[in-house]
């Protein structure tokens, strides 16, 4: 006879089974379920030996430190964007990855207000003696007014009225874009200083002495060298950006009449480099592009004006914007200005000599760029002119007369190679002129007009600075090209002195032979360019106003 109890644990046991089976698997679920969330995470989950407690790695190691692989960690500065978690085959290569700011980190001087922002908000004092104002072109982050009326000439929302001297400030706000800023200096490549010289000398053109001309910059010195940075590299690892040609800040006395400050002369400004729109010569300043008036805020923008360039019909041979320079003994604009009316129908003058054209509305000089085949760019006030520019924006050759208009100083922007993207005819004063503009282009040969032509609209992402509204996709503006150029200039620096070498040798040299060029120059370069830019401040109200 069957024990009731046995009977009834018999009948039971298969569901039994099941239960026991139901929960060992859930709890198969839950551990595996652990072990990939961890892993998911980053979060490496070790036995502490001595206690037999859970650890978490990631919350124990140093804020300043990410985990890069399963065996070690890596220094990495603090960014605002949340790190990207990666897995699968990604996350095998991590290992492997290097930073993409190695050797590109920038520190930013956090600098006293009197230094930049006090500038701006004093912007209506800024062109004291004209009836100048600049507080309108401060707008959309040193772009100034979006242009409201494009016309059908220009692309809208992508076009301002840009001031050509706001550079240092346009600068300044894209680098606070920048993708490889730190708050460490220590891991620093360069040093930014966000002094607005321009606008600071700006200020006090007019009716003040030389001591309060150079106040702003002996204040700037003395600062500087008392921070820690400075000791590194005893600042040649620092650089600053200038919205006003280099000469304006190379003042080589002391006269009450004498034109500028003498910033690049101090000591310490020796120092460092500057970066402005029309260098000097010395080695210790480079050029970059003037800010035009296309800022694109996307690399669609750029491809689809560049697109409109390349079909663009040409109904004129060659064209000239800008007035003559009477004052200026040698200036070749007179005979070009000459030239151009005697060739009729195949050349546009666009007159802009004291207000006959809004000259600085970018509506009118494209609409006759984009017109012209060839754009002569003989120099203006010195040797540069935003104009060169303006002509590369719109596919329009450039036709240039001295070697320093642009061939010596934007080593960083164009071409070494300058046959690839201009006509060069040398001209070194009007003694010299001995050339029919209509004849000499009229024989250079269709197919190498569009070579040209083609390199030229090729330029254009190099010469404009991109919305700092939004950051470029993948290609390299100017900005973008005057970082790399200055990194590269300071890492030479740090070789000479892993080397062994004084990196004082050579630094803040002055360089005789800059402006020269074949074929009139063995030697010396000619005393004119010396007293071209000593002139430049009797002639105030050209440089603060003049484009063209």
């Amino acid at each position: 006879m069957e024990n009731p109890i046995t009977a009834k644990c018999c009948t039971n046991q298969p569901w039994f089974v099941l239960l026991v089976f139901f929960v060992f698997c859930i709890e198969l679920l839950f551990f595996d379920y652990s072990g990939f969330t961890a892993k998911k995470s980053g979060v490496l989950t070790v036995l502490d030996d001595n206690h037999g407690n859970l650890t978490d790695t990631q919350s124990s190691l140093p804020h300043d430190f990410i985990e890069t692989s399963n065996v070690s960690v890596s220094p990495s500065p603090k960014t605002e964007e949340p790190m990207k978690m990666i897995d699968g085959e990604e996350q095998r290569k991590v290992g492997t990855e290097v930073d993409s700011c190695l050797g590109r980190y920038i520190f930013v001087h956090d600098l006293p207000r009197r230094f930049n922002e006090d500038l701006v908000n004093n912007c209506r004092l800024l062109t004291r003696g004209t009836d100048k104002n600049m507080c309108p072109y401060l707008d959309n982050l040193g772009f100034g007014p979006e242009i409201e009326n494009p016309e059908d000439v220009l692309m809208n929302n992508s076009w301002f009225l840009t001031n050509q001297f706001l550079l240092e400030v346009i600068f300044h706000n894209k680098m606070k874009r920048y993708e490889c800023l730190t708050n460490d200096s220590s891991l620093a490549s360069a040093v930014f200083v966000p002094f607005y010289a321009g606008l600071d000398m700006s200020m006090y053109l007019w009716g003040f002495n030389i001591t309060v001309r150079d106040s702003a910059s002996l204040a700037l010195a003395k600062w500087l060298s008392e921070k820690p940075e400075w000791k590194r590299m005893w600042g040649r690892d620092h650089f600053l950006v200038a919205g006003r040609i280099a000469w304006d800040f190379r003042r080589q006395s002391d006269n009450e009449s004498d034109w500028g400050s003498k910033l690049r002369f101090l000591p310490e400004s020796k120092n460092m480099s500057m970066l402005s729109i029309e260098s000097s010569s010395w080695n210790n300043d480079y050029a970059i592009p003037y800010p035009t008036c296309f800022h694109p805020s996307k690399d669609s923008e750029i491809f689809q004006w560049q697109d409109r360039m390349r079909k663009q019909k040409r109904r004129y041979l060659f064209s000239f914007a800008g007035a003559p320079r009477p004052e200026y003994q040698n200036s070749i604009r007179g005979k070009i200005i000459d030239q151009c009316l005697a060739s009729k129908n195949q050349c546009r003058l666009l007159d802009c000599n004291y207000g006959a054209t809004n000259c600085d509305n970018p509506v009118n000089v494209m609409r006759v760029f984009k017109s012209s085949v060839f754009c002569l760019q003989p120099p203006g006030d010195s040797y540069t002119r935003r104009s060169i520019f303006d002509s590369i924006l719109a596919g329009c050759i450039p036709v240039l007369f001295h070697p320093g208009t642009a061939y010596a100083q934007y080593v960083w922007h164009l071409p070494k190679n300058y046959t690839k993207y201009s006509v060069y005819i040398p001209v070194k004063d009007l003694s010299e002129w001995k050339i029919n503009l209509n004849e000499t282009l009229l024989r250079i040969p269709e197919d190498r007009i569009s070579a040209l032509r083609e390199e030229v609209i090729k330029l254009i992402p190099r010469v404009v600075y991109a919305s700092s509204r939004s950051g470029s996709d993948a290609v390299k503006d100017a900005f973008d090209l005057a970082v790399e150029g200055i990194l590269e200039r300071i890492e030479s620096v740090r070789i000479m002195i892993r080397e062994g070498k004084d990196p004082s040798i050579g630094f803040a040299d002055e360089d005789e032979y800059k402006y020269t060029f074949p074929p009139y120059g063995q030697g010396k370069p000619p005393s004119s360019n010396r007293r071209m830019v000593a002139d430049i401040g009797i002639q105030i109200p050209y440089l603060l106003n003049a484009r063209f």
